[in-house]
């Protein structure tokens, strides 16, 4: 081989791993960049002028925002509260006034403490709203605040301040804020016993807590007193208050509608939804009329229509999980698993310390 041909080869082959080094290192950046976005997938999406919806922090979070202050739907993890308050200064320079909890779960009430601190009371905390350690008032209804309430092994599960300041026990609880009435919207029995939506009814923005999601069968809490007709009640519910668009279908409009989790959806989402969770329990039903036991129901697979779009066969909710729930509902069987223990003596101290003040309004 002469000397030029060698030079050749060579500059050839240095060139190649130029490229290789060139297109390896840019996957290996994106790789990296992928990664980053993974541990930062919070997005704040405006649904009106003055309503925005934060996902990624746990629980989809409704922000409404005024010259009167903040009103936040739930408050996401704890592990996001530090960003929910970040992103909630963006959109917002007035301080956080009040949480709405639309139940008792991890992923919806994990921020209270933190999210409640960074906010301000109006005036004293007075109109029967008490507020938590001098932060924004956390409403919920009575049943949010006796799940929370729950010591396990002498142990509370949330701090003080993290607790409810202002509960209800009545179907509706309403507030006045940012010249828009706000409707607190109690719905027995469905994902749990404590579940909440909230409507924003100048706004036309309903945020349905996990009574309806967009990415999965209803969780349905049985040991904690949710229930498939509940359910669905609470989805008839959504149904009945939210407007489509029509006539004018070719123009954005209509009830929107802020799901648990999921995307923002609309009235024929939630009425989609509502079918499809009728017409698996109407089969549900029917095999058990039939005599089939859990195992053969979930064999015969149910849910097969909607699997690939709301299932999932791991995760902390799978399909399996989901036709169970059904079936125990329907046949108002109790899981094998001992119940959530009953408040002890020092979680009602830890009650009464947060000075809850109960505001019943229809």
């Amino acid at each position: 081989m002469s000397i030029s041909k060698c030079a050749r080869v060579k500059w050839f082959l240095a060139a190649l791993a130029f490229v290789f080094a060139v297109v390896f290192g840019l996957a290996g950046s994106a790789r990296a960049q992928d990664n980053a976005a993974s541990k930062d997938n919070i997005e704040v999406l405006q649904v009106r002028p003055n309503v925005y919806m934060i996902a990624g922090a746990g629980a989809n979070i409704a922000v409404q925002t005024g010259d009167d202050g903040v009103v936040l739907v739930d408050a996401g993890s704890a592990m996001y509260s530090d960003r929910v308050v970040e992103e909630i200064k963006k959109v917002s320079k007035q301080p956080i006034r009040f949480i709405i909890d639309t139940n008792a779960d991890p992923d919806h009430v994990g921020g209270n403490e933190a999210v409640s601190k960074a906010g301000t009371p109006i005036g004293n905390g007075g109109g029967g709203f008490a507020t938590t350690a001098g932060g924004a008032a956390i409403i919920a209804h009575d049943e949010v605040l006796d799940r929370m309430s729950v010591a396990v092994n002498g142990k509370p599960l949330y701090p003080t301040n993290a607790l409810p300041s202002a509960t209800f026990s009545h179907s509706v609880k309403s507030i006045y804020l940012n010249g828009e009435a706000i409707q607190v919207l109690y719905q027995p029995a469905a994902h749990s016993d404590g579940d909440s939506m909230v409507f924003f009814r100048r706004s036309d923005v309903l945020a349905t807590g996990d009574v309806f999601n967009m990415d999965s069968f209803p969780v349905i809490e049985v040991d904690k007193g949710g229930s498939i007709q509940g359910e669905l009640d609470a989805l008839n519910r959504i149904v009945d208050m939210a407007v489509t668009q029509l006539p004018l279908v070719w123009e954005q409009g209509g009830t929107m509608i802020i799901p648990g989790h999921g995307r923002l959806s609309n009235q024929p989402d939630a009425f989609e939804y509502r079918d499809m969770i009728t017409i698996i329990r109407d089969i549900v039903k029917d095999d058990i009329s039939k005599g089939q036991t859990l195992d053969q129901i979930k064999a015969s697979n149910p849910t097969i229509e909607y699997r690939q779009r709301y299932g999932s066969d791991t995760g902390p909710w799978t399909t399996d999980m989901f036709v169970e729930a059904v079936y125990r509902s329907l046949t108002n069987q109790q899981s094998k698993a001992q119940p959530a223990p009953a408040p002890t003596p020092a979680s009602k101290t830890a009650k009464k310390a947060t000075s809850t003040k109960k505001v019943d309004q229809k």
